[in-house]
């Protein structure tokens, strides 16, 4: 075990307190927030084509921007939040993601749009860890896959404001202003960070195996690249996020706009399933992967029926407007299984590396979006005839079956590493 509790000890007490949940919830914050941001751009895509006058792969690598930066300091800020206060660290990187949307809203120059959203993603790098961080420290490990279940439903609702009720802000405001609303938001946010976040609790008793780590940095990266769990669990994830990293994100509503012919109201409802998906699966994954003390299995089961709704999605005829809403709901909570991910990087590694592991997987996990929206938006370009409607590239139903083939591909992968991954059975060990 990490850590001997006494029930004499008062940090006892406070573990899992009220207490507890209001300072993860209220870190989780930056992670909804970032996710917001993430998300935006496929609601305002169209609105960037003609704005910046650009075509699918440069809109891409405009949003893909956001995990290029991203996984560049991923790595760093895991060894960061081991080394440095989570509560000032998560404080900085949120005050930085606020002041790019600031600049973002305002340019029109393409590459200072490209910097901001990279500033953006720099930011964004501390937001899952910072959470997990804390919540290592508030809670006992026994919650940890139901912590980061809720956790990551803090980010889904970001995902969710990011669509429907973003692009009724859009509609009525445009996009700019829309984006100055959105750092009133941040700044409120940042608020309530600097107020009630804290690095652990009162009277909190760290066993000599939790002291910072002390290892030196090549030894760090060393240690964490030479365990497979958390290369297995990142690729896992990654993978199986692919829908909300490229579709929830960027792609989703022109593609159900103009290859399915729903109206961008109706396509935001539909890619909002998405989010409401994992808003109720990944609790349940977290709390089901708690109780029955198991990792694996949960994993195999979400990317196996993960697979066959990707399948349903991409050769299904002409769907209905309640066959798609169905079956977006349906994908958003059975790829919800990839957050039992993290309480297995989590049990894989000493405490005092957490940061750092996490830090790693997430490179991995944020590389499937600096990856796959940028192939996505050249694989749409490749078999694209050139047609504009106002500027705007429109593409044929044929276009997004090509590029959606990408979908079936990576589950099926995913679902190879979810039984490369070893069993941990909740255990944590060291």
């Amino acid at each position: 075990m990490r850590k001997t509790f006494h029930q004499d000890n008062p940090s006892d007490l406070k573990l899992g307190s009220p207490l507890a949940w209001l300072v993860v919830l209220i870190s989780a914050l930056f992670f909804f927030y970032e996710f917001l941001q993430m998300n935006m751009f496929n609601t305002i895509n169209a609105d960037l084509m003609c704005a910046f006058n650009i075509n699918g792969i440069q809109v891409s690598n405009l949003s893909a921007a956001y995990f290029y930066a991203d996984i560049i300091l991923l790595f760093p800020a895991g060894i960061i939040l081991d080394k440095f206060s989570t509560r000032l660290v998560l404080s900085i990187a949120m005050a930085v993601t606020v002041a790019a949307m600031f600049v973002f809203a305002f340019t029109d120059n393409y590459w200072l749009a490209f910097s901001m959203r990279l500033l953006s993603g720099f930011g964004a790098a501390f937001n899952l860890l910072s959470s997990l961080r804390l919540a290592s420290r508030w809670f006992p490990a026994t919650h940890l896959a139901l912590i980061t279940g809720v956790v990551v439903t803090m980010a889904m609702l970001g995902g969710l404001v990011a669509q429907t009720p973003m692009t009724i802000l859009v509609a009525h405001l445009g996009w700019r202003h829309a984006i100055l609303v959105d750092v009133g938001i941040g700044l409120l946010f940042l608020i309530l960070i600097i107020i009630i976040v804290r690095d652990r609790p009162k009277g909190y008793i760290e066993a000599h195996i939790e002291k910072p780590n002390s290892m030196k940095l090549g030894k760090t990266i060393v240690y964490i690249l030479r365990n497979r769990q958390n290369w297995f669990g990142g690729c896992y994830t990654s993978f199986l996020n692919l829908p909300i990293l490229v579709l929830g994100a960027l792609w989703g509503t022109q593609y159900l706009t103009q290859a399915n012919g729903f109206s961008r109201t109706q396509a935001s409802l539909i890619n909002a399933m998405l989010f409401i998906g994992t808003i109720i699966g990944a609790p349940i994954a977290g709390w089901i992967s708690d109780a029955v003390r198991k990792r694996k299995i949960p994993m195999i089961i979400g990317a196996f029926i993960s697979l066959l709704l990707a399948l349903c999605i991409r050769y299904l005829h002409a769907p209905s407007f309640a066959t798609m809403l169905i079956l977006f709901l349906a994908l958003g909570i059975f790829t919800s299984a990839q957050i039992i991910s993290y309480p297995i990087i989590t049990e894989s590694n000493p405490l005092a590396l957490t940061g750092s592991a996490l830090g790693f997987a997430s490179v991995l996990i944020m590389g499937g979006g600096a990856v796959f929206q940028p192939l996505m938006g050249w694989l749409l370009d490749l078999h694209w005839d050139g047609s504009k409607i106002n500027d705007v590239p429109l593409y044929s139903i044929t276009d997004y079956h090509f590029a959606f083939m990408l979908f079936p591909l990576m589950f099926v992968i995913s679902l190879l590493f979810s039984f490369l991954i070893r069993e941990t059975n909740a255990i944590e060990e060291y």
